[in-house]
């Protein structure tokens, strides 16, 4: 199986970030949860927090989107088409995708695509609050051995170095930078 990280590995930006501002425009009034999230990021930046209470923070503008669900859909109608080429080139129904992007936000473009199984972030999408904790660096290898114990992975996908430890369980292992794929 080949297993794929989501956020500027096989989508182009983050997929959070994107969200956030598509619901901004469209609830300007999420605007006012900015003084929360900042004290969030400065929390977190200052190790006071970890990474998830800080997502937490930065998620409480959930609350004020009305039919969070419908805008997930407006969303990926609005940026499917920042799935990089090459992963369409390639991509196959037994893929893996293992995110710390919440599991709700990736589930449509996953269905759309295809994709035939996602391990992501827990995080309830009414209140912005995690079901466990982000699915990040270590947490990504301890979820997939739940899933999957046992199974290898031929190859793995990712821009980031936080995903060392998902790279040492795969056969070969793959840099991703824009559009610029390397052997890790």
């Amino acid at each position: 199986m080949n297993v794929y990280d989501f956020d500027k590995t096989i989508y182009d930006g983050d997929s959070t970030v994107d969200f956030y501002l598509h619901c901004l425009r469209r609830y300007p009034g999420i605007i006012l949860c900015l003084p929360r999230q900042i004290i969030g990021a400065i929390k977190y930046k200052t190790k006071k927090i970890s990474k998830t209470a800080f997502k937490e923070e930065f998620y409480c503008f959930f609350e004020r989107v009305n039919s969070i669900d419908i805008e997930v859909v407006l969303f990926w109608n609005l940026s499917e088409h920042k799935i990089k080429q090459w992963y369409m080139d390639q991509h196959k129904p037994d893929d893996v995708i293992i995110s710390a992007s919440p599991e709700f936000l990736l589930e449509e473009i996953c269905k759309r695509l295809g994709i035939g199984d996602l391990i992501a972030s827990r995080v309830d999408r009414y209140s912005g609050k995690y079901q466990g904790i982000n699915c990040y660096g270590e947490e990504k290898v301890r979820r997939f051995l739940e899933r999957y114990n046992g199974k290898s992975i031929d190859e793995f996908y990712s821009d980031s170095e936080s995903d060392i430890p998902m790279k040492k369980m795969a056969s070969r292992s793959y840099l991703v930078d824009k559009n610029l794929i390397k052997r890790w």
